[in-house]
């Protein structure tokens, strides 16, 4: 459909941004697992230990995948793909109904349902190619660097569970954009809930009291490291996930199906 390939036009720029910002973080990340560079890296995190932890940075790695889990999954790795959705998730439907370029959409022979499931596949597609660049720039660097050291298919189920993360959360910017006309609102919603939800996590990570805030976030459903460790409570976390962003998506459906768009 053309609608689908002007739109992944434009999710490509951002992907490509993205792309070299992930890529430079991995290469570098990777490239520090090394006794002398764990050293250090650990020697930070016990000298702030509230800072790193908030961020999802933890020392003592046993061996190259924990070392990943500890310096990119905690923020690397969940911020810049959540970036990434709340972007394209705006832009889909919410700027086009701002603008009044919807008008010309639902104008033609085509249900608003199908519409609003090109826009849903083009933000589902940005975040598969997205998510599938970053296992294979892991496994590329790691190999590359340390043959034989990771494990791919713990690997694998890792960034499972990171694209329902990242599905769910782009949910949350699709239906954001499908209630809200104006983009300010729509912007505020899909950017600002995400956030909060990361914030409440971090507070969370720090431990002692705030750690009970973790109950308040979607982000705890995510666990790398009971995912590399084949638990079942994190596959559980997981699957949670990605049965909320069937439900996010639908509702946003629903909603588009049934919006005033004053036409």
């Amino acid at each position: 459909m053309a609608l689908y390939r002007r739109e992944m036009k434009g999710s490509a720029k951002l992907l490509v941004i993205f792309g070299a910002v992930i890529t430079m973080y991995v290469s570098i990340i990777i490239g520090m697992y090394d006794p002398e560079m764990m050293r250090m890296l650990d020697g930070f995190a016990e000298a702030m230990p509230e800072l790193m932890a908030a961020v999802g940075m933890n020392a003592n790695a046993g061996d190259l995948l924990g070392f990943m889990v500890s310096y990119l999954y905690g923020f690397i790795l969940l911020v810049f793909p959540m970036l990434f959705c709340i972007l394209r998730g705006n832009a889909l439907i919410a700027k086009y109904v701002d603008k009044g370029s919807m008008t010309a959409l639902v104008a033609a022979p085509v249900k608003r349902r199908t519409i609003a499931l090109t826009q849903l596949a083009v933000l589902v597609s940005g975040i598969l190619l997205l998510v599938l660049y970053i296992t294979i720039l892991e496994s590329v660097c790691a190999g590359s660097g340390f043959p034989g050291e990771l494990d791919l298919s713990a690997l694998a189920v890792l960034n499972v569970g990171l694209l329902c993360l990242h599905l769910f959360i782009g949910g949350i910017c699709f239906l954001s954009s499908c209630i809200f006309s104006d983009t300010r609102y729509s912007i505020a919603a899909g950017a600002g809930i995400p956030a909060l939800m990361y914030v409440l996590q971090m507070l969370a990570n720090v431990g002692g009291n705030a750690e009970k805030i973790k109950y308040f976030t979607y982000f705890t459903l995510f666990d790398p490291d009971g995912l590399t460790a084949g638990e079942s409570s994190a596959a559980a976390g997981a699957l949670l996930l990605f049965a909320g962003a069937v439900v996010l998506y639908v509702l946003g459906i629903v909603v588009f199906e049934r919006k005033d768009l004053y036409i």
